[in-house]
């Protein structure tokens, strides 16, 4: 949108007088441009262009900013790929046999490579976490009300059940902080009528960036997928460095089941599709391709009952696999009443895990500020990898269902020597981690982003902020600086 992009800067419609002023805003292609189309991959939507800008657009241009270019996402927008037919498979910077995340992979790609400083994508399962940790960037995922959503096209309108919270991706952190803190000092809720009226609350921001002692869990794993070991060590790497800054930083037991993570990557599949993906079907075109990933979805979706349900006995009773069988079993469309057990499901499991958050403030020592999480069990996954891995997502699904804001920080780059499978590693027996590992290999892999997860609770946004920082400091002064990709 180069040549708009100027004139939009000449003509009065971006405010060169806003905390923006000036500053070039990559989109995800569902973001609504006025005059462009919003494909979202599918041809159908092609030509189509829309006739004004979304709120979100319009804050941006009242900010300063100045939209410049829509960047790449998978077809349907489950993946953590982003390839379509419209626009071609989209590459990580740093392999391009790998991909750079989804389903806000062309976001990711371009901040990596140095093409923006500052984008903006949306996140139902993961999608601008998996992209900043596969292609080494910055993201933060907000908590439902705090950025605008209105004046975007999807795959799936009307889903709600998980919904889908846009959010800001950086280069780096401190555009990161900038950026957010500007677009919620410009009042996003006078744009779009789903935004909480909650102002910019720096007073929490500066006190965790003053806190001398931080109680910061460690998630070693969700009980679904080890982490390999490239994310084993970035994870080892941060509690170490904030360990040495003086924090206190302790091992996190979970809720058991039917609480533990394993049950919200039950419950949130279901909810996410509920309808049987009949709704991003629809806008497919004769012969058009489907995202591998996606198409194992609808595979199992349409699969008549009595197939399903003699291979979901044959993998719980004879592969003895507990866990893909209850995934697959799930797997069907849903009538109204599942839909609202599964909606009362959700809301149990989120009480459930504010009760568990508080608890932890029983030993006497406070209450958990933050928790540190691997962002995927592995790092990125090749192309066409999501057919295996398409429910290896439950380290960032399950704060979907929770609706945690969630920080990304790059802390490192696989090693082939490192980060190789040890003799005698054993993969969790089961399909999803079967699927995730198969595609595991750190000499193929080496030199790929590896990030870490911050979670805070719900509409924490200034805190998570503040406390990445404090970790981002805290690898340096350990001698741990993750080295940007270098722009040519």
């Amino acid at each position: 949108m180069f040549p708009e992009a100027e004139k939009w800067t000449q003509d009065g419609s971006i405010n060169l007088k806003g905390p923006l002023a000036g500053i070039p805003v990559s989109l995800k292609d569902s973001i609504v441009v006025g005059g462009y189309d919003a494909s979202v991959g599918y041809s159908g939507k092609c030509f189509k262009p829309h006739a004004a800008d979304g709120a979100m657009v319009r804050l941006l241009k009242d900010a300063g900013a100045i939209p410049f270019v829509k960047t790449a996402l998978p077809i349907t927008l489950l993946s953590f790929e982003s390839t379509n037919d419209v626009w071609g498979r989209c590459k990580n910077p740093h392999n391009a046999r790998y991909s750079p995340g989804g389903s806000t992979g062309g976001e990711g790609a371009l901040l990596a490579f140095g093409g923006s400083r500052i984008g903006i994508g949306s996140d139902v399962a993961g999608s601008v976490r998996a992209p900043a940790h596969f292609s080494g960037c910055f993201s933060l995922r907000c908590s439902t009300g705090r950025w605008p959503k209105y004046g975007v096209d999807t795959s799936m309108p009307g889903q709600e059940g998980i919904p889908s919270v846009f959010s800001p991706m950086t280069r780096t952190l401190s555009d990161l902080v900038y950026f957010t803190r500007s677009l919620i000092q410009c009042k996003p809720w006078t744009y779009d009528q789903s935004v909480h009226p909650l102002a910019w609350r720096e007073d929490d921001y500066e006190e965790f960036k003053d806190k001398k002692r931080l109680r910061i869990g460690v998630l070693r794993t969700d009980g679904v997928v080890d982490p390999a070991p490239a994310c084993v060590r970035a994870l080892e790497t941060t509690a170490s460095a904030l360990k040495a800054q003086g924090h206190d930083v302790f091992d996190l037991t979970l809720p058991s089941a039917p609480h533990a993570p394993l049950d919200a990557l039950a419950i949130a599949s279901q909810l996410l599709n509920a309808e049987g993906t009949r709704t991003y079907k629809r806008f497919f075109s004769s012969g058009e391709w489907n995202d591998a990933g996606a198409s194992q979805l609808t595979f199992w979706m349409k699969l008549p009952s009595p197939l399903r349900w003699l291979y979901v006995n044959y993998v719980r009773y004879i592969r003895r696999d507990a866990v893909w069988a209850r995934l697959l079993e799930s797997l069907h469309e849903k009538s109204a009443y599942e839909n609202w057990q599964l909606v009362y499901q959700r809301e149990s499991f989120k009480n459930i895990w504010f009760d568990w958050w508080n608890g932890i403030n029983t030993d006497g020592k406070g209450e958990m500020d933050v928790m540190i999480t691997p962002p995927n069990a592995t790092p990125a996954v090749p192309h066409d990898g999501m057919k295996d891995a398409v429910s290896s997502c439950g380290y960032t699904f399950l704060f979907n269902l929770l609706d945690y804001t969630c920080g990304i920080i790059p802390v490192t780059k696989v090693d082939a020597a490192k980060d190789a499978l040890p003799s005698g590693f054993v993969i969790n027996n089961n399909g999803v981690a079967q699927g995730a590992y198969k595609h595991y290999d750190a000499q193929a892999m080496a030199g790929l982003p590896v990030a870490v997860q911050v979670v805070g609770r719900r509409l924490e946004e200034e805190k998570v902020l503040a406390i990445m920082e404090r970790v981002e400091q805290a690898l340096k002064d350990s001698g741990s600086v993750y080295e940007l990709l270098q722009v040519p």
